[in-house]
């Protein structure tokens, strides 16, 4: 006998609670904010990329109109820099030298955009005025801003104490081991890549508010971001060095964050320092030029990947010699963004040795850090693409290669020459399903018929893993309220996802209630004393997991009540619709019943925390096709196929709308996205109409389904969605493009991002 699926129970296409308020414009978004007497703060940013500077004027500014205070670095000496949390160790055994941000400027400036001042006005506008008023005196000096070029003898400084660009050293894999298997293999296959640097461009650009209590002196900020006590740790313990109890974050909706909204901004200090000392609430609001300034970008690295290979085209070994940029300080996670994804290097592939090097380095441009897949997106452009140049340098089909190559599913548990434990993986499985769902075979037939247009045709493959809800816990904390609701306080936080419904849909598998009547708190440091918030798809596979666990035990909870209130054993109680009832009888008692019988508040809530060990692996197929126009350049993607293996899926509708925004950030990386600094530091693109955003009137219809194999490493099987669609489409992508253009030219090189112009210019130049 079968079980019907509960209809808004784990598996079902349950459509998100949250959209009913944010579709009626009653989101909680914190530039919506505005609490009576507050103040407006702007940023005095700098024009120069690398420059001295002094103050030649305050006063005017200070008592211009509205004007209540303007602060420089002197004003906020007491408090500490920007932290930076890295564990990088270098080849040597040293750790690395930390360039930090401070919250501003004392005397020199190292990106455009760097901040040297801080107004507050009784208006934005006045404070944007008096901004005008503030006389600096410049002492411009030659900029660093190309990666490539970074350590070459002679070029501009950006710590010139340090005397050099290098920010550290990081080595990888077993050198020995690999230069022996270069040594006696039958075909070396080379490839340079570059790795386009990327700005976040969420829909809603940072904000804060901040009060504050002079009675209780404590600070309130509201702030968007992607987890309330990672941000509380960083202003209480390194900024402001005060008792964390002094410092309430709260956030509300989140217009998107994809790792960026995780860190803690220069704004949100300088704004609590002013709540202080002029004893208003302060309130900053980001514009999209400044986002494009002054927010963490993402990617920009520079690689040379070789690849050892036998007559048979198996693969012996990998070298990677990787320069990543770190922008003019080192930023919260930056330097760990390029040394985690390095051990994702070997891919879906059973290569038995690596050697990967990376030098880091400084450059005169905004600091570089965690965006969507952070590191993993990297790993699998650089082996993806690699994969696929190998195929065409020794003759064999793309497809053919890999098969030969991948990690066979009697090899799991399988440790990786990068040091990960893939747990489990059936990747011919979801290859060949992509494959034949996109219509490989016929793909020959579609590109003659392109050709007779004039058009160029190319098929793309990318097979990727990557690692995600690393090792930890997320706790949960759930109550059954006096209203007959379920409340749950977990420490993520939404930034579009889904939380609520998700969440929801766990709680409503176990307790029979109203999916309505579940309520989901996240985002308020005085409500839950800690929590991971949300970045590297944690979320559903480690909160999910512990909701899943504490509505185990308040089922338990809940019957117990049901039992002494109905004179009935707990075992004949069922939870049905917002009630507990005797098992074959009309006999119940509803939830608010009970709940006010209760006790006491423990016997009808519930915790749990529940650790997993080890990183899930997320994998899957991306199959792209696209047509090109030689004459124009023009490129459209005609068809895209995705077969994923994600473990479980808790909601496919959540996980089709991941999947999907996933898909477009990889290919904007791919066809359009780049942030541009020319040579003296000036950002070339700081408003859409430089930064080429990917149209939906230029994306096709995905073709998508899971083939799951559940993790063995999460108690749910769930293996995490949230980066993966990034993270494949950009290789396959530009192996599509190449292919076309191999075909076509025997063009087997192009950089990203391939606009129209740099494929006109390829195939005509």
């Amino acid at each position: 006998m079968t079980m019907a699926m509960p209809k808004f129970g784990v598996g079902a296409s349950a459509h998100r609670k949250e959209d009913k308020r944010l579709v009626r414009g009653d989101g909680a978004y914190t530039a919506d904010k505005s609490v009576p007497g507050q103040l407006h703060g702007y940023v005095l940013r700098s024009p120069h990329a690398a420059a001295s500077f002094t103050f030649a004027d305050l006063e005017t500014a200070r008592q211009a109109d509205g004007v209540h205070l303007v602060m420089t670095a002197s004003d906020v000496a007491h408090l500490g820099a920007l932290p930076v949390f890295t564990g990088v160790t270098q080849p040597d055994g040293s750790r690395i030298a930390l360039q930090l941000e401070p919250v501003l400027c004392d005397g020199e400036v190292r990106y455009v955009g760097d901040a040297i001042a801080f107004i507050v006005a009784d208006t934005l506008a006045q404070a944007q005025d008096a901004a005008e008023l503030v006389m600096v005196e410049w002492e411009e000096r030659p900029a660093q801003t190309d990666t490539a070029t970074a350590l070459e003898d002679g070029r501009p400084l950006v710590w010139p104490e340090t005397g050099s660009n290098r920010a550290f050293r990081f080595q990888l894999g077993d050198r020995d081991r690999t230069e022996a298997a270069f040594a006696g293999a039958d075909h070396v296959v080379t490839l340079d890549l570059v790795n386009n640097r990327l700005a976040s461009n969420y829909i809603e650009p940072r904000a804060c508010l901040a009060e504050w209590d002079g009675a209780a002196e404590k600070f309130t900020l509201h702030v968007g971001s992607q987890g309330v006590h990672s941000l509380r740790r960083s202003l209480a313990d390194k900024v402001f060095k005060l008792d964390r109890e002094a410092i309430r974050v709260v956030t509300g909706d989140v217009g998107g964050g994809f790792g960026t909204k995780m860190f803690l901004f220069r704004e949100y200090p300088l704004a609590m320092e002013a709540a202080r000392r002029l004893g208003r609430p302060v309130k900053w609001v980001g514009d999209r030029t400044e986002h494009f300034m002054a927010d963490s970008h993402g990617r920009d690295n520079v690689v040379t990947a070789r690849m050892a290979l036998d007559a048979k085209g198996r693969f012996l070994a990998v070298k990677v010699d990787m320069r990543a940029a770190m922008g003019a300080y080192l930023h919260q996670f930056g330097p760990n963004i390029p040394t985690i994804g390095v051990t994702m290097t070997t891919g879906v592939y059973d290569i038995p040795a690596m050697d990967v090097n990376i030098e880091a380095v400084y450059t005169h441009t905004a600091p570089v850090d965690a965006y969507r897949g952070a590191g993993r997106p990297e790993a699998a452009f650089l082996i993806e693409r690699l994969v696929d140049h190998c195929a065409r340098e020794i003759g064999i089909d793309p497809a053919e290669l890999r098969r030969r190559n991948f990690i066979a599913p009697d090899k799991f548990p399988y440790k990786t020459p990068g040091g990960r434990n893939y747990d489990v993986g059936e990747f011919d499985g979801h290859m060949t399903r992509a494959l034949e769902k996109a219509d490989a075979a016929g793909f020959d037939e579609r590109a003659r018929a392109a050709r007779a247009e004039g058009r160029l045709r190319g098929l793309g493959t990318a097979v990727y893993i990557e690692a995600c809800a690393f090792a930890g816990s997320e706790a949960a904390f759930m109550e059954l309220t006096p209203d007959g609701e379920i409340v749950l306080r977990i420490g993520t936080q939404s930034n579009g996802q889904g939380h609520e419904t998700a969440y929801s849909q766990f709680i409503a598998d176990k307790i029979g209630i109203d999916f309505e009547k579940i309520i989901v708190r996240q985002g308020d440091t005085d409500e839950l004393a800690a929590g991971g918030g949300t970045g590297g798809s944690r979320s559903i596979p480690l909160g999910g997991v512990s909701v899943a666990r504490a509505a185990d035990i308040l089922v338990d909870k809940i019957k117990a009540l049901a039992a002494d209130h109905l004179e009935a054993a707990a075992a004949d109680i069922e939870l049905v619709d917002g009630a507990a009832r005797i098992v074959g009888t009309d006999r119940s008692v509803d939830y608010a019943a009970l709940a006010a019988a209760a006790p006491s508040p423990e016997a009808r809530s519930a915790d749990a925390d529940v650790r997993q060990d080890e990183a899930t692996y997320p994998n899957g197929t991306h199959v792209c096709e696209v047509e090109i126009d030689p004459a124009t350049g023009a490129l459209e993607i005609v068809r895209y196929t995705v077969v994923d293996d994600f473990g479980m899926t808790v909601n496919p509708l959540l996980l089709l709308g991941q999947v999907h925004g996933g898909i477009v950030q990889g290919i904007g990386q791919a066809l359009s996205e780049g942030v541009v600094y020319d040579a003296d530091g000036q950002l070339l693109t700081a408003s859409f109409m430089d930064y080429a955003m990917p149209r939906a009137g230029d994306l096709p219809f995905f073709e998508f389904e899971t083939r799951n194999v559940p993790s063995t490493t999460n108690a749910l099987g769930i293996k995490g969605a949230g980066e993966a669609g990034t993270i494949g489409s950009c290789p396959a992508v530009i192996n599509a493009v190449i292919d076309a253009l191999d075909r076509a030219r025997g063009i087997r090189d192009i950089e990203m991002p391939v606009t129209p112009h740099k494929l006109w210019q390829a195939l005509n130049g």
